[in-house]
């Protein structure tokens, strides 16, 4: 059983062990961030200075936006019926990247003369003036090293004249100016002039007010890259067929200025692209209106030359021509009465070759034909009884009686048509010998002068064909011309930029929240790392929670605030003080560990030095002996020995002298301001401590004490550092372990581990020194809740504001709060 009861001990230390460093502490997080507090104050502050800072000299950017609605639509082409070049469908995607072009923004920089920049030089920023410079500048540069290069500008009194500064090829040069006058050099011509924009009086107050100023050539290349890159399109609205452009630039006047010309430009170049194709062919026209013009003039002399060699007048010209006219008609006529003879006699030959002929191809070939009319009722009738017979042929078989009354009538039919094709080749023939017949006669009157004949019609054909191109291209010079006139931009403007260009950046707003997220991820970031780095004990609950409640927790010493007197025994300095009141605490519980009869001993010791292990040995005595009890404080810490100059006495004698026999117990009592408490210093130092405290010399010593006092306090060297104290904590009544908040180190806990399991120190209980419990209103807890303590938290306070305090802590439980 004892042997299980170990092993569970054990294997629970284990854990505890393993654990230990794995924890994560919440409430550690927020006293650290109350400790931090002062840091946290200064990165908010840093931060929003900082933000500050950026808004203040950063480059502002403002932007202007504006809305065109794109259209594809040209009236004077729809009137004319003019079909036209531009075959891409997507219109808004085609203008996107018609505006984004080089080709066009360069038009744009072309339309605003946005080259050459004007600036005021600040402490920290220069702001570009625009059209709000007091002067303008012309200028030839010859050099292109000095594009982008600056120009500082002073005036005369009087702004008559002034000096340009620059530096060219690292050396500074000044050209000495007339304003309004060209000046030249190697490196440029340049014409510096007031802005016409302002009356003498205010371009002169502008230079006065802006004192620093210089202008800036940029290649017109460069402009154009930098107007890319300040330039946005999106698509505003499909259906509507909208597109936003927006503009960013440094200066608000200027980025309305340059959204407004590209929409203005946009709508010209549409225009001028629309057009481009009538004003290609406008210009072939007059080309060639020239050129058959000279043609025109050439025929025409030409044909009144042989009119005059030939005697031929006016009249006899007409005559000619009318002959010829109507001779030329007689030969055509008899051209088309001969094809369509050919064409009867192809349906006769077919007739009489294949003995009949389909009816539905008899009617095809006389389909058009000027005799179609003659034998039309004829055709007509057969179509009928063709369609009739169709008709009957899905009611009844084909040998049936109504299929051969129809094909009898068909036959009637076809050879009604054959006379009648006979009758219409008759009236052919007739018509063909009457043509002859005056083709004859007329070409007989052709016959008396046939060269000249020739040479005329030649002539005149030359002239008429001249003259129909001329008017033709005439007509179409007319046509075109309308259309041209007609390409006028569908594309709408719905919205222009008015107003000057918005701030857009620094944005206020991301300001605000980068200076506040940049100041809150800081301390965190402190905060994080301190808890990181952070191995010191705080409060009471870390020690329960790494020692999983098994060891006693006597109670909490409240940090004291006023200067600790030379005589470190101060519960009898004020018995209504809440340091007193935390000793009687302690006090009381100690009944909860061992409450035999007889007399007790309490052993003290720590890890390191400097946890208060001596003070609170002093006070422990002390507040034992306010019971009438009898009590006796001895100082085995013989390394370092405290008690002596706790009560400000010698250490010429001790604990040391005593072990040694040197001298008696009785002689080395010193007696304090209390009537019951006594206490006994370490001696002088001894070269072998631990030897003495081992001996058996220090039972004996103890046994007489506890014949002589009820509580017998031993203030013993830390464990930490020396194993001298293990002895009087294993046989003490009560063991006590003094740990001191924001000062000892987490790792200490362990040494309380080895001590109850190790060396089976079973009635160890631990005292937390040093508490600050201001802590408490931040929500740090520092009270406890385990083991056999009941803490405090309703003690006497030594003035009214202290019991004012007292009544506001009054609902907490009896533990304290950090």
């Amino acid at each position: 059983m004892l042997n299980a009861q170990i092993d569970n001990e054990s294997d629970r230390y284990k854990n505890r062990v393993e654990r230990f460093s794995g924890t994560i502490d919440i409430g550690l997080f927020f006293h650290l961030f109350y400790k931090s507090r002062f840091f946290i104050i200064l990165f908010f502050a840093v931060t929003c200075t900082v933000g500050f800072l950026y808004l203040r000299y950063s480059q502002q950017m403002f932007e202007s936006k504006t809305v065109v609605q794109i259209n594809d639509k040209n009236d004077a082409t729809q009137i004319l019926q003019i079909s036209q070049m531009d075959g891409n469908n997507n219109k808004i995607a085609e203008a996107v990247e018609q505006i984004r072009s080089r080709i066009f923004l360069k038009r744009v920089v072309d339309r605003l003369e946005i080259e050459s920049c004007y600036f005021n030089e600040g402490t920290f920023k220069s702001n570009e003036l625009y059209t709000g410079s007091p002067y303008l500048v012309k200028i030839n540069m010859k050099n292109s090293y000095l594009y982008n290069s600056n120009f500082y500008v002073t005036f005369n009194p009087g702004a008559a004249g002034g000096n340009i500064q620059y530096t060219s090829g690292g050396v500074i040069k000044n050209i000495t100016f007339i304003t309004g006058t060209w000046f030249k050099n190697d490196d440029m011509d340049v014409n510096v002039y007031l802005n016409p924009g302002y009356t003498k009086n205010e371009a002169l107050a502008g230079i006065v007010i802006n004192s620093k100023t210089y202008f800036v050539i940029k290649d017109k290349d460069n402009v154009t890259s930098e107007l890319q890159g300040k330039v946005t399109i999106r698509l505003l609205n499909d259906l509507a067929k909208t597109i936003l452009i927006t503009v960013n630039d440094v200066n608000p006047l200027k980025s309305r200025d340059i959204v407004n010309a590209i929409s203005d430009e946009y709508i010209t170049y549409d225009i001028e692209r629309k057009s481009e194709s009538s004003k290609n062919i406008l210009e072939f026209i007059n080309n060639q209106l020239s050129m058959v013009y000279l043609d025109l003039k050439s025929a025409e002399s030409n044909l009144q030359a042989f009119k005059k060699s030939r005697n031929v007048n006016d009249e006899k010209d007409i005559i000619l021509s009318s002959n010829l006219v109507r001779y030329s008609n007689i030969e055509e006529q008899m051209l088309k009465v001969e094809m369509e003879e050919k064409i009867i006699d192809e349906i006769q030959q077919n007739i009489f070759k294949n003995k009949g002929i389909d009816i539905y191809e008899l009617i095809s070939l006389l389909g058009g034909t000027e005799y179609e009319n003659i034998i039309k009722d004829i055709t007509q009738n057969i179509q009928k009884l063709l369609l009739e017979k169709e008709n009957l042929l899905f009611m009844v078989k084909p040998s049936s009686t109504n299929i051969d009354q129809i094909n009898f009538q068909l036959e009637n039919q076809k050879k009604l048509l054959v006379a009648s094709l006979d009758a219409v080749k008759l009236k052919y023939k007739t018509q063909y010998k009457n043509l002859l017949g005056k083709s004859v006669d007329y070409k007989s009157k052709f016959q008396q002068n046939p060269e000249d004949e020739v040479e005329h019609t030649r002539l005149t054909r030359l002239y008429s064909i001249s003259e129909k191109y001329y008017t033709m291209l005439l007509e179409k010079k007319t046509e075109f011309s309308i259309s041209k006139a007609g390409f006028v931009s569908q594309n709408i403007i719905l919205e222009k930029a008015l107003d000057l260009g918005a701030i857009v950046s620094p944005s206020r707003k991301n300001a605000l929240f980068a200076s506040m997220l940049s100041a809150v991820m800081l301390s965190l970031g402190l905060v994080f790392f301190r808890y990181i780095l952070h191995d010191k004990i705080s409060s009471l609950n870390e020690i329960i929670k790494q020692t999983n409640a098994s060891i006693a927790v006597l109670g909490i010493v409240p940090k004291f605030e006023q200067e600790i007197p030379v005589s470190q025994l101060i519960v009898d300095k004020n018995p209504r003080a809440i340091i007193t009141e935390a000793f009687r605490t302690i006090r009381t519980n100690l009944q909860f560990i061992n409450n035999e009869e007889g007399p007790k001993v309490i052993s003290i010791t720590s890890t390191i030095s400097g946890e208060g292990k001596t003070f609170v040995a002093i006070n422990i005595a002390g507040v034992l002996a306010f019971t009438n009890k009898k009590v006796v404080i001895i100082d085995l810490d013989m390394r370092k020995p405290r008690i002596h100059k706790g009560f400000q006495v010698n250490n010429d004698k001790g604990m040391s002298t005593i072990l040694t026999n040197i001298n008696t117990i009785d002689e080395c009592y010193h007696q304090s301001t209390s009537e019951n408490l006594k206490f006994i210093t370490a001696g002088p130092i001894p070269p072998n401590p631990s030897e003495l405290i081992m001996s058996k010399r220090l039972i004996e010593v103890v046994e007489y004490l506890k014949t002589q006092f009820d509580y017998i306090v031993i203030d013993n060297p830390p464990v930490g550092l020396v194993t001298d104290g293990l002895l009087t904590i294993k046989f003490a009544d009560y063991p006590i372990y003094v740990l001191r908040a924001d000062y000892s180190k987490k790792s200490f806990v362990q040494i309380l581990d080895r001590l109850r399991n190790e060396n089976n120190v079973v009635n160890l209980a631990i005292v937390l020194n040093g508490v600050d419990i201001g802590k408490r209103l931040y929500g740090y807890n520092y009270g406890y809740g385990y083991g056999y303590g009941y803490g405090y938290g309703s003690g006497y306070y030594s003035d009214d504001s202290s019991n004012k305090k007292r009544k506001k802590r009054k609902k907490s439980k009896i533990e304290l709060h950090d």
